[in-house]
C-alpha cells in the first residue's frame, strides 16, 4: 500500500482543539448535559457471591418522598435478547456474583435516589461459590480463542526437546494482579425515551457500535437510537464495549417516558461493573545456547473469566513474535469463576502478557552474563515468527540502541549505591499490533467556506478532534486551520470503536478516501453545500506483512536499603510507530501508557477476599494509582520510521504500546538495585525485605 499525502499538518505539533473546553471546565460530559427536571438513578447490588434473590423488599424506599418508583426483576421490562447475560440485567433472580445489580431506584434527586436504595430489603438463597484463580484450578479449560480473535494454543517446533537440550533454561512462573479500569470520568448515562425513540448521552468509546447493541436488546431499529458523546473522561477500554449502565438506565428511562434519567457508576462500583483485566499466571519458558542464541520460547498462561460470560485475554500472543526462536509453543487456560465480567483494559494481551517474557529475558541475560540490550538484539527475527510473513517494519534494534544512548545505558545493570538508595537500572521491550479496522466512514462537506469532516469517531482523551483535521487538510491540500472536524454522534457516519489502537488510522484513511473522492468531483474551488464521502478502504498488504509498532522501555530503580520503598527515578521510552501525526498528542499518549505501566508494576492490586467474592480495596484511596508526581525523569521519545504499507498516512497507533513493557523494565532495574528477583506484580517492600542487603 502506497501513502498518498504530502505531510504539512501532519507532523507538526498542534494543540488539541478541545484542550481549552476541558480545562476551563466548559467540555459538556454524559452526565453533565442539562435537561429539565430530570431523574436520578441508584443501583442495588447482591451482597453475595452466588445464590438468588428469595425476596427483594421495596416499600420503605418507594414510601420515601422523591421516589418515583423501584425497578425490580419482578418488575423490569423484558429484553429482546438475553444472550449476553452480563447485560440481560434484572431479567431473573439469580446472584451470579458478588455486585450484581438487583434493583434500580429512580428519584427526583441522587441523594433521595441513594438514600432509598440503602432501604431496598433483600433476602437471599446462597450457594456455595469459587473465586478464587490457582494455577492448578481443577476446573481449568481451554478456550475456542481468545481476544480479538487470536487460536488459543499455538506450536512450532518441538519446545520440549529444545528445552532438554538448551544450554541454559529459564522456566519461570510470573502473576499480574487484576487490574481495573478507573478514568477520571466514570461510566455515565443520560437517557430519554420520546415515544419509541431513544436519545442516550453515553460516556462511550463507540457511538455506532453501543448504539447496535441497545437496539438489538430492546428491539428496535437502529434508526430509532441516537447516542451522542462528544467528551470523554477517559476509558482505557473499559468502555469501548457497553455495560450494564447503558441498559440500566435505558430500561429506567422507559418506566417514566419523556423525562431523562441519569445514571454514574460509583468509583466502588466501577469495580464490578465496568470490566476490569484479569490477573494472570503466566509460566514463562526460555532455553538457549551459551552466546545466547535463543532455541526455545514457551509461554503458558493460566487466567480467570465470569461464569456467566467469557473473555479471554490473549496474554501469550506477543510472545509467538517478538524473538526468533524456531520451537515455540504457547497456551490458554481459563477458570471460570463466580466473579464480575474481565473486559478490555488498555494493551490487553500485550500488557500482561509481555511482563513473565521480558523479566524471563532480563534473568537469562544474567545467567549468560550478556548486556540485555544486546541479548534482545541477538534474536531478531528476520521475518514474523509466528506467520513467516515480513514486517511491514521493524525497527526494534532501533529503539533498543537509540534508547540505551538518550539514556545513558552502561552496558549492564547501572548499579550503585547512593547514600541510603541502592540504584539499577533494567530495560524491556514493547510491542503492539498496528491495525485498522474495515467499516468506517467519513463524510468531507464545504459548508460556509470551510471544509468539515463528519464522522461518529470518538476521542477519549487520545487526541481525535485535533488529528482529524490535520489528516483531512493534507489529503485536501488546504491549511489545517480552515478545516473542522464533526465527531460523537450517531447522525454522523458509522464509525468503529476507539480501541485496539486502530481508530486514527481507520477514520484517518476513511477521511483520506473521502478527501480523496472531494477533489476528484469539485476540484480545489468548491461550492457551498458540496460533500464527499467514502468508507476505510480495504489494505492488500494487510495479509502480506506482520505489522506491528516496537518500543524499548528503560527504567532507573531506586530501592531504599532500610525500608524496601521503591523509587523510580527515571523512565524512557523510546518507540517506532510510524510517521506522527501529532507531536504534542502522540507524546501525552505514550508518557500516560508509561505512567499506567508504573502504576501497574508499583502499586496497582485488586484485593480479593474469596470468601465473600469481593475487592476489598475498591475506591481510589486504597486502589493506588501512580501519577506523573510519582517520577522525576519521564521521557518518550520515537523514531523516524516510514512504513507505506499501513495506510495512507503512514501511521501506527500510539494509544496502548506506552503501558507495555513498562512493568518488566521497572522489575528488572529493581532487580538491578537490590539483587532480588520479583516476579509477582505488585513490587511491594514486603517482597523486597527479606532478601535487602544487610550492613
Amino acid at each position: 500500500m502506497t501513502g498518498s499525502l504530502k505531510p504539512r499538518a501532519i507532523g507538526r505539533g498542534h494543540s488539541r482543539r478541545d484542550g481549552a473546553a476541558k480545562v476551563t471546565g466548559t467540555a459538556p460530559y454524559a452526565y453533565e448535559t442539562a435537561p429539565e427536571s430530570p431523574l436520578y438513578c441508584h443501583l442495588v447490588q447482591a451482597t453475595i457471591a452466588r445464590g438468588r434473590c428469595a425476596e427483594i423488599g421495596t416499600t420503605a424506599a418507594e414510601a420515601l418522598e422523591g421516589v418515583r418508583c423501584v425497578i425490580t426483576p419482578s418488575t423490569a421490562e423484558r429484553l429482546a435478547v438475553t444472550d449476553d447475560r452480563e447485560l440481560a440485567v434484572l431479567q431473573d433472580l439469580e446472584v451470579p456474583f458478588r455486585g450484581r445489580v438487583i434493583a434500580v431506584v429512580l428519584a427526583n434527586s441522587p441523594e433521595t435516589a441513594r438514600h432509598a436504595a440503602e432501604l431496598v430489603t433483600v433476602r437471599y438463597e446462597s450457594e456455595p461459590h469459587d473465586c478464587l484463580l490457582t494455577a492448578d484450578h481443577p476446573e481449568l479449560y481451554e478456550p475456542d480463542e481468545v481476544n480479538a480473535g487470536f487460536p488459543t494454543d499455538t506450536a512450532d517446533g518441538d519446545l520440549d526437546a529444545a528445552l532438554s537440550g538448551a544450554d541454559v533454561v529459564i522456566d519461570q512462573t510470573y502473576t499480574t494482579a487484576p487490574y481495573f479500569n478507573n478514568p477520571l470520568e466514570p461510566h455515565t448515562t443520560t437517557a430519554l425515551w420520546d415515544g419509541d425513540t431513544l436519545t442516550l448521552r453515553e460516556s462511550t468509546q463507540g457511538v455506532h457500535p453501543l448504539r447496535a447493541t441497545v437496539a438489538d436488546l430492546f428491539g428496535l431499529s437502529t434508526e430509532k437510537v441516537r447516542v451522542t458523546c462528544p467528551y470523554i473522561g477517559g476509558g482505557f477500554g473499559s468502555k469501548g464495549t457497553p455495560h450494564v449502565n447503558v441498559v440500566l438506565a435505558t430500561m429506567a428511562a422507559r418506566a417514566v417516558p419523556g423525562t431523562p434519567v441519569k445514571l454514574e457508576l460509583t468509583r466502588q462500583q466501577m469495580f464490578t461493573l465496568a470490566g476490569y483485566r484479569t490477573p494472570t499466571i503466566q509460566r514463562a519458558r526460555l532455553g538457549a545456547e551459551w552466546d545466547g542464541t535463543l532455541r526455545a520460547v514457551g509461554m503458558d498462561v493460566v487466567e480467570q473469566t465470569s461464569r456467566i460470560k467469557e473473555y479471554a485475554e490473549q496474554s501469550a500472543a506477543p510472545a509467538r513474535m517478538m524473538y526468533a526462536a524456531p520451537n515455540r509453543a504457547t497456551s490458554h487456560r481459563l477458570a471460570a469463576l463466580d466473579l464480575p465480567v474481565p473486559s478490555w483494559m488498555r494493551a490487553p494481551g500485550e500488557c500482561p502478557g509481555m511482563f513473565g517474557p521480558e523479566v524471563a529475558m532480563d534473568e537469562l541475560a544474567a545467567v549468560l552474563d550478556v548486556d540485555p540490550v544486546e541479548l534482545r538484539i541477538r534474536n531478531e527475527p528476520l521475518r514474523d515468527p509466528e506467520t513467516g510473513n515480513p514486517f511491514s517494519s521493524r525497527n526494534l534494534v532501533a529503539c533498543l540502541r537509540q534508547g540505551a544512548e538518550n539514556f545513558g545505558w552502561d552496558g549492564r545493570s547501572g548499579a550503585r549505591r547512593d547514600g541510603r538508595w541502592l540504584v539499577g537500572a533494567g530495560v524491556a521491550s514493547s510491542v503492539y499490533p498496528a491495525k485498522r479496522m474495515p467499516g468506517s466512514r467519513a463524510v468531507i462537506r464545504f459548508e460556509n467556506g470551510r471544509y468539515v469532516v463528519e464522522i461518529g469517531a470518538a476521542d477519549l482523551g487520545t487526541g481525535t478532534w485535533t488529528v482529524l483535521p490535520q489528516i483531512a487538510a493534507d489529503a485536501l491540500d488546504v491549511p489545517v486551520a480552515s478545516v473542522d472536524a464533526r465527531i460523537g454522534d450517531t447522525l454522523y457516519p458509522f464509525a468503529t470503536v476507539a480501541g485496539g489502537s486502530t481508530g486514527t488510522a481507520s477514520w484517518g484513511s476513511a477521511v483520506v478516501a473521502a478527501a480523496d473522492v472531494f477533489r476528484d468531483k469539485y476540484g480545489t474551488d468548491p461550492g457551498e453545500g458540496d460533500e464527499a464521502d467514502a468508507e476505510t478502504p480495504a489494505n492488500p498488504d494487510e495479509d502480506k506483512y506482520a505489522m506491528y509498532g516496537f518500543g524499548a522501555q528503560f527504567a532507573e530503580a531506586r530501592v531504599d536499603a532500610d525500608t524496601g520503598e521503591v523509587r523510580v527515578s527515571r523512565l524512557h521510552g523510546t518507540f517506532a510507530v510510524g510517521r506522527i501525526i501529532n507531536p504534542v498528542t502522540a507524546r501525552s499518549q505514550l508518557l500516560g501508557g508509561m505512567i499506567m505501566g508504573l502504576s501497574m508494576a508499583l502499586h496497582e492490586n485488586g484485593v480479593l477476599d474469596p470468601r465473600v467474592g469481593l475487592t476489598v480495596n475498591h475506591d481510589l484511596a486504597e486502589y493506588h494509582i501512580a501519577t506523573n508526581a510519582d517520577i522525576e525523569d519521564v521521557r518518550a521519545d520515537w523514531i523516524d520510521e516510514h512504513d507505506p504499507h499501513l495506510n495512507p498516512m503512514e501511521s501506527k497507533g500510539i494509544g496502548e504500546i506506552g503501558i507495555v513493557g513498562t512493568a518488566a523494565a521497572i522489575a528488572n532495574a529493581v532487580h538491578a538495585a537490590t539483587g532480588v528477583r520479583v516476579r509477582d506484580l505488585p513490587i511491594t517492600l514486603d517482597k523486597l525485605l527479606p532478601g535487602l542487603p544487610v550492613e
